[in-house]
C-alpha cells in the first residue's frame, strides 16, 4: 500500500502541500482543491502548473476526489448542501454529465484512473426506491468510465445516502460492474453510525479500490446529539490498528490518502491557533509507522 493524502487538507498551495508530502515520505497526492479551485474547475493552464509540481517531485496522482453526484437527486429538494463542496459551485442532476467528462478528461492528463464519486445528498431515509435509482443513474457514467478505461471509486459518504461499508457494499454487488469500485472511507462509516473495523471493511473489503483515512470520537452535543469530532489518527475510536493490519494480511495495493479533517486548537497559526496542516502532520506522523517510510 501507499501513503498519499487529499492536498488541500494540508494547504491550498499546492506546490508546499506535496513539499509536506515528500518530508512523510508519501508516493502520491490525491486532487480535490488547488490554489482555492476546486479540481473539477482547474483551468488547463492550472491543471498544467499542477502536473509540472508533481513531476518535479516524483509524486503520483492518487485520484481524482471530484463533486460528482454530490447534488440533489429530486429537483424540488432544498437548495442547500447536506455536506461540504469543497470549493466546487452547487450543480444539479443535468450538469453532472458535464461534470464527469471534464474530469475524465483531468484524470487522463494526470495518468490516475481513479474518479472519486458519491450517491447524492442524503434528504430522508435510504429505502429499497433510493437504491433503485441510484443504480439506474449510474447507467450512463459508468458507459462513460468503460469507454475512457476509467473507474469510478465510490466514497461512503455520511452526508450521503450511502454512508457505511455495508451499504456501499450492497450497492457495488447490486451494480456489479468491473469500473465501479469503493473508496473505503472508515471516519465516514463511523460517523454514518457504523463499526468501520471489522465490521465496515469485511463487508466493503472485495469492491475496495482505493481509501481515505480520518480519526474521530463522537462527543455529545446540546442540540444534535451524539456527533463525531475529528482528531488526530490513532487517537479516536476507529480501530486503525486492526485496520492496517488486516490491509497488509488481505495484500491491499493502492493508495490510503489522509483526509485529515481535524485542526487543531493551537498551532503555528496566527495568535497561536491551529491549521489544517498543523492537523494533517500530526496524522502523517502516525501514519508513518504503517508504510516503513523514514
Amino acid at each position: 500500500m501507499h501513503l498519499s493524502a487529499i492536498t488541500d487538507e494540508i494547504s491550498q498551495d499546492f506546490e508546499h502541500a506535496l513539499d509536506v508530502l515528500l518530508e512523510y515520505g508519501a508516493e502520491g497526492a490525491e486532487l480535490r482543491g488547488l490554489w482555492n479551485v476546486n479540481i473539477a474547475d482547474l483551468s488547463d493552464e492550472q491543471a498544467k502548473k499542477a502536473k509540472q509540481a508533481l513531476q518535479a517531485r516524483g509524486l503520483k496522482v492518487a485520484a481524482l476526489a471530484t463533486p460528482f453526484f454530490k447534488c440533489n437527486l429530486e429537483p424540488a429538494e432544498s437548495a442547500e448542501a447536506a455536506g461540504p463542496l469543497h470549493l466546487a459551485p452547487p450543480r444539479d442532476l443535468a450538469q453532472q454529465m458535464q461534470l464527469l467528462e471534464r474530469c475524465a478528461r483531468l484524470a487522463h492528463f494526470f495518468e490516475t484512473p481513479y474518479l472519486r464519486v458519491f450517491t447524492f445528498w442524503k434528504r430522508g431515509p435510504y429505502t429499497v426506491e433510493i437504491e433503485d435509482r441510484i443504480v439506474n443513474a449510474f447507467e450512463q457514467p459508468l458507459e462513460l468510465a468503460q469507454r475512457e478505461g476509467l473507474t469510478l471509486v465510490l466514497e461512503n459518504e455520511h452526508a450521503c445516502y450511502v454512508g457505511t461499508g455495508a451499504e456501499a457494499a450492497h450497492l457495488a454487488a447490486r451494480i456489479d460492474h468491473p469500473h465501479f469500485r469503493v473508496c473505503w472511507d472508515p471516519g465516514n462509516a463511523f460517523a454514518a453510525g457504523e463499526r468501520p473495523y471489522p465490521d465496515g471493511y469485511e463487508a466493503v473489503r472485495p469492491w475496495m479500490a482505493h481509501m481515505h483515512v480520518k480519526d474521530a470520537r463522537m462527543v455529545s452535543t446540546e442540540h444534535h446529539g451524539l456527533q463525531p469530532r475529528w482528531c488526530v489518527m490513532g487517537q479516536g475510536e476507529i480501530d486503525y490498528a486492526g485496520q492496517f493490519e488486516a490491509l497488509r494480511r488481505d495484500n491491499y495495493q493502492g493508495f490510503v490518502s489522509l483526509e485529515t479533517h481535524f485542526v487543531p486548537e493551537t498551532g503555528t497559526g496566527p495568535d497561536g491557533k491551529g491549521t489544517p496542516e498543523d492537523g494533517s502532520r500530526a496524522c502523517l506522523e502516525y501514519l508513518r509507522r504503517y508504510f516503513h517510510v523514514s
